[in-house]
């Protein structure tokens, strides 16, 4: 909301100083294209996590999976060219859209080598097994 009624007889004591620059932002970065995320749901099970990121129209050939440190990324990079022609095959309206779309979740506790992928739909499902958890022994501490 670019402008919000506030009370005539407010005091100056009252104002949020957040209020003054709430809008700052949203006045410059309006100028640039949205930002593009990739949505996805996580979801922990007893032995795995799955990632479902929705990729609509991106090839599968045009999306990357790393797991490094922890971190699992995805990457995919979207390309269309809109061309339309006249009947003698001459260019009369041409536009690119180039996308590059970049995702990071952090796990513990990974079995890096057993880490899945399918694509199917526009929808990238990764599958993230845990590794097994060690049993917790009680150590009794000795008290000096």
């Amino acid at each position: 909301m670019a402008f919000e009624k506030k009370p005539f007889n407010n005091s100056i004591f009252d104002v949020n100083p957040g209020d003054l620059f709430k809008d700052f932002g949203n006045q410059i970065f309006d100028q640039f294209p949205n930002n593009i995320q990739i949505k996805s749901d996580v979801t922990e099970l007893e032995d795995y996590f799955v990632i479902e990121a929705e990729l609509p129209g991106i090839k599968k050939e045009n999306i990357s999976l790393a797991f490094n440190k922890n971190i699992l990324t995805i990457e995919a990079q979207q390309t269309q060219l809109n061309k339309e022609e006249d009947s003698a095959g001459k260019v009369i309206h041409q536009e690119r859209n180039y996308s590059d779309l970049k995702r990071q979740f952090k796990f513990d506790n990974i079995d890096d080598q057993g880490i899945t992928a399918a694509h199917d739909n526009g929808i990238l499902r990764v599958t993230l097994p845990k590794l097994p958890k060690e049993e917790q022994k009680a150590t009794q501490i000795d008290i000096n």
